[in-house]
């Protein structure tokens, strides 16, 4: 039982044993807090000014200026000099010691890299909880990267906008030339492939790549850290198990530049309009695509709103016009719309019972009728029955199923 428990990872155990002292070793704003202390209030100002550390937006030096009533440079000196002092405190590793160790636990577990959102998601999980949201979540992420960017340097690198990742940090001595490979050879197999796919499909098309098969070892480093509390969606259920096994390629696909994951969880190219919608069309497509199912045109609009893939709102009208004028959306009942792709076709319940009969190339029992009309349309039986007694269009035959009137192509 000893052993067990030396092979699990320090945050294993603290999460394991909440274990309060340890855990507030991992909060930001606690760390900081603390850390404070030893400068004085106008340094604190300063330094919670300059970085947003009290909630609020970052200031300028010119802005932190006129408060203080000193000249941009001068800030900027007592800027520079807080934090040289707090970086050569003798009791600075009291404060930060935990800190360190869970992110070097994280990097090493996702190759050494993470895209800097990501990590700090992470850190607001693990020290935290998942419950935070909003302004707290803001808050302690402005406090992390403090933290990371200023007092840890030493042991984690920032990386810039990079040609194959956005901001992110890595190990300090951490090379990267693996993960670029794969990175650059997912991207070109995704824009060759020309589709979107699950995080699942992507993994396992990730393994398939010259890069991961010629360095498997580097892709699959130790390590149980469960992260599954920062990957809940409202609209989409990850495979847990799938990124638990395999946060390396899930970190690279977080941190490459030009592959992003929609609101439905499905990955491509950043430009593309199935991921990142630039039209109202496109996010009426991408809801009903997403659902499954027909909709009706206000609970479409009220989902576009929900979700919000920008700062543009949908409303109503605009929604019902665009499904009315565009082929690719069929009318499928009062309101409803569903896609042309599958299976719909335009038209009245006649003209949908008549294609329905020349495609069976034979006469049909109303019960069948019934079952492919509702496949096509959301209306009452009672519909498809009055439009059958349509004597222009269809007739009883002997057996008393119906045909097309003088429609040879509809065979008894």
């Amino acid at each position: 039982m000893e052993m067990e428990n030396d092979n699990k990872s320090i945050l294993d155990q603290i999460i394991n044993n909440h274990q309060a002292e340890e855990v507030a070793k991992l909060d930001a704003v606690e760390i900081i807090t603390n850390l404070f202390g030893e400068l004085d209030e106008r340094e604190r100002d300063v330094l919670t000014r300059r970085f947003g550390l009290g909630g609020n937006k970052k200031e300028t030096l010119e802005e932190i200026g006129k408060i203080h009533k000193l000249t941009r440079e001068r800030i900027r000196q007592i800027e520079t000099s807080s934090i040289k002092r707090l970086r050569q405190l003798e009791n600075l590793d009291n404060y930060l010691s935990g800190l360190k160790n869970i992110i070097i636990n994280l990097l090493e577990e996702h190759g050494g890299l993470m895209e800097r959102e990501y990590l700090f998601n992470n850190l607001v999980n693990f020290s935290i909880g998942g419950g935070k949201s909003g302004d707290s979540e803001i808050k302690h992420k402005c406090h992390f990267d403090f933290l990371i960017s200023k007092l840890l340097r030493d042991e984690f690198e920032a990386i810039g906008d990079s040609e194959c990742f956005k901001e992110s940090f890595k190990l300090k001595y951490q090379s990267l030339e693996h993960l670029e490979a794969l990175a650059k050879e997912l991207l070109e197999k995704i824009q060759e492939i020309k589709k979107i796919f699950a995080t699942e499909e992507l993994v396992n098309l990730s393994k398939e790549l010259p890069t991961y098969k010629g360095n498997e070892e580097k892709f699959s480093p130790a390590g149980n850290l469960d992260i599954s509390g920062i990957l809940n969606s409202e609209l989409f259920k990850e495979k847990f198990d799938v990124i638990n096994g395999n946060k390396v390629i899930y970190s690279i696909l977080q941190a490459a530049k030009k592959i992003e994951q929609n609101k439905f969880g499905f990955w491509g190219i950043n430009d593309w309009r199935e991921i990142k919608p630039k039209t109202i069309n496109d996010k009426i497509y991408l809801i009903l695509k997403n659902s499954g199912k027909p909709m009706h045109f206000a609970e479409i609009d009220e989902k576009i709103n929900q979700i919000s893939f920008d700062k543009k709102k949908a409303n109503a009208a605009t929604v019902h016009n665009e499904l009315i004028l565009d082929e690719k959306y069929i009318l499928v009942g009062r309101g409803l719309y569903g896609l042309k792709e599958w299976g719909y076709q335009k038209g009245t319940v006649v003209d949908v019972i008549e294609k329905i009969m020349i495609d069976s190339g034979r006469s049909l029992s109303r019960e069948e009728i019934i079952n492919k009309v509702l496949g096509q349309r959301m209306v009452k039986k009672a519909t498809i029955n009055l439009a059958l007694m349509n004597r222009d269009k269809f007739e009883i035959v002997d057996d008393g199923k119906y045909k097309i009137k003088n429609n040879n192509s509809a065979a008894e």
